[in-house]
């Protein structure tokens, strides 16, 4: 059956974005040789695959970090191995950002810092051939990629304006176009309808990209703007949750097909550090090339009704 906004939505298609999609999908990412020393950079999900090489890239240039993670033991390893490496500060904070208690709690203890945050990339993930429910009744992939970027920018907004210059990088996916045809904003938790992975995947990075067209609008004028990027198809560790036979499949064939991680942490650094991207608020990259999202993922009147919902579903005023 189609959705509702089947008409709302297909003519708004393109077939050259599509065509633009695949041909920037073979470009390289521009390099930044800027410098970023004594900076502070946010970021989760940084102990293994491309938050790994972030951290590191970052860390060579100078900058320091706070790494937002699940695991004590490879937090504390990352941190050691990187002020070792790159002679800077490298900090961490555990955190499940599956568990809306454990994003409250970061996202206050992030507000309360005295220095600036210079830039925060939202990177943690999570992929799931089968639907998994939180300890707060939400569906999982929601919850790791839109809630808890959504918490943690809603909760900062104030301290990045006042700092009068900040950058917020969402690491999204060509995967959004997955909700071709926008969100079912009345079951967000796949109750009643068919789970999967795909298109729960994408869901949750539509919402990214929608609720950043509303933050965008808050920050104008004030020196911050968030932005999004699809890190180019490459070798991660997401999806070691699922099953063997998920596992078998990515590591002999899907991983055969992808290149090395490298190249979304160069993307990546550029997206942060460049003095090229001042007024690219709102934009969408393929790497380092802009490049025009699904036609849901620039629906403002859409992105104003998923605030609300927002709201509610991650406990916002509860906590404030």
């Amino acid at each position: 059956m189609k959705n509702k906004n089947f008409k709302k939505y297909f003519k708004q298609y393109e077939w050259s974005n599509v065509w633009s999609m695949l041909r920037n999908s073979r470009l390289d990412p521009n390099i930044c040789t800027e410098h970023f020393k004594d900076k502070l950079v946010v970021l989760t999900g940084a102990t293994s695959g491309i938050g790994r090489l972030t951290a590191h890239k970052y860390a060579s240039q100078g900058a320091n970090l706070i790494c937002i993670n699940r695991n004590p033991e490879k937090s504390e390893q990352l941190k050691q191995e990187i002020e070792r490496q790159h002679q800077v500060n490298c900090n961490y904070k555990i955190a499940d950002l599956s568990i809306l208690s454990d994003i409250h709690r970061v996202a206050d203890e992030l507000s309360e810092l005295k220095e600036p945050i210079d830039v925060l990339i939202h990177n943690a993930g999570v992929y799931l051939t089968r639907k998994e429910t939180t300890v707060d009744g939400l569906e999982k992939v929601l919850v790791v990629h839109y809630l808890s970027s959504f918490i943690i920018n809603y909760k900062l907004k104030e301290k990045l304006m006042q700092q009068k210059e900040a950058r917020i990088l969402l690491i999204n996916s060509e995967g959004h176009r997955f909700a071709a045809w926008g969100l079912n904003l009345d079951d967000l938790n796949w109750k009643h309808r068919r789970y999967s992975g795909l298109k729960s995947y994408g869901s949750a990075k539509l919402a990214q990209l929608q609720s950043m067209l509303l933050f965008n609008e808050q920050f104008k004028k004030s020196g911050v703007i968030m932005i999004a990027m699809h890190p180019g198809a490459v070798k991660s560790e997401t999806g070691q949750e699922n099953g063997a036979i998920y596992r078998w499949l990515k590591h002999h064939l899907l991983d055969k097909t992808l290149k090395e991680a490298d190249i979304s942490a160069e993307a990546i650094y550029y997206l942060g550090v460049s003095n090229k991207l001042h007024d690219m608020g709102d934009h969408f990259f393929n790497l380092t090339t802009p490049e025009k999202p699904a036609p849901p993922a620039m629906d403002y009147e859409a992105a104003k009704l998923l605030w609300q919902v927002s709201i509610e579903l991650a406990q916002i005023e509860k906590s404030m």
